[in-house]
């Protein structure tokens, strides 16, 4: 799956950086640098997405058909 997301980074109080994405609620990260925040932003948002599907493919009858679409 490609796909673009926001991520918003900033400092944390605490020293590194944190980094969320609005349109994946619960997704976030944190690192020492940006990039680090970024990866582990990424790694979060992949997580979720790939945990939403198996639960919302779970239960579906044999017959169901599954394709895919494009956003944008």
């Amino acid at each position: 799956m490609k796909a673009e997301f926001t991520a918003i980074i900033d400092e944390a109080p605490e020293g590194g950086y944190w980094a969320i994405c609005p349109e994946i609620p619960g997704a976030d990260g944190q690192g020492q640098t940006k990039e680090e925040a970024k990866n582990s932003l990424r790694d979060a948002i992949e997580l979720i997405l790939e945990d939403r599907l198996e639960d919302g493919l779970r239960g579906l009858a044999a017959g169901a058909v599954r394709e895919s679409i494009s956003i944008g």
